[in-house]
């Protein structure tokens, strides 16, 4: 049996509410308390998350429409949060994914710095800025690679959703024609019923007449008979 809309639309909720929640740990705790690999791990697996989260809001979008327009305020309410906190945590990704392209600038420049052959100073400016230039390129690119996967993603979670939509609309359709179907069975049922009553009301009205015929033949041998 289908469940009704405002039980799928609370089960997608809560498990959104688990994913955020789980997001905004790492970003807010592991991405900011953290430098190097470790902070990258924990944006890697927010960014995951969001992709999740993401498509239990499109999936909420969809719930929504089943509801009923009488009782739908209040769930129109908690799908417009979630999309906002979906934004949010997005920006904040985004923000921290930039914090970290900058820091991991900064830091090869440090380090170039350090370990550089040249204590005078000697070395251009010029091949200084080519050097950092290249690095961000290089986060740029892992940015555009990881964006390109996330979008991706999120074409590949809309074609599931909208092939899992279709499929609950043939399960629909033929959950009506299996009811129109009994339907029809109920009248045919009546109507046989009723034929079978006919029919043994026949059956009493023709022995009677073929009862009173062999009396009334009784009946007139009889005076015949007697006459003679």
């Amino acid at each position: 049996m289908d469940q009704p809309p405002t039980v799928l639309f609370e089960s997608y909720e809560q498990d959104f509410r688990h994913i955020i929640d789980s997001v905004r740990q790492k970003l807010e705790g592991d991405a900011r308390s953290s430098v190097g690999e470790q902070r990258k791990a924990a944006l890697r697996k927010a960014e995951i998350e969001l992709d999740e989260a993401d498509d239990i809001v499109s999936q909420l979008e969809t719930e929504i429409q089943g509801i009923p327009k009488s009782v739908q305020g209040p769930y129109t309410t908690r799908l417009k949060q979630a999309r906002a906190d979906l934004n949010k945590y997005k920006k904040l990704s985004k923000d921290l994914h930039s914090q970290a392209q900058r820091s991991d600038l900064l830091g090869a420049y440090s380090r170039n710095q350090q370990h550089s052959d040249d204590p005078y100073g000697e070395r251009s400016e010029r091949e200084r800025l080519l050097a950092g230039h290249e690095v961000l390129n290089d986060g740029t690119r892992r940015l555009q690679e990881s964006t390109s996967v996330a979008l991706q993603t999120e074409a590949y979670g809309a074609e599931i959703l909208t092939t899992l939509r279709g499929q609950r609309e043939q399960i629909e359709n033929s959950r009506d024609m299996l009811n129109t179907a009994d339907r029809n069975i109920d009248r045919a049922s009546t109507t046989i019923g009723k034929m079978i009553r006919q029919m043994y009301k026949q059956r009493v009205i023709i022995g009677a007449i073929t009862v009173f015929f062999v009396i009334l033949i009784i009946v007139i041998l009889y005076f015949k008979l007697v006459r003679r």
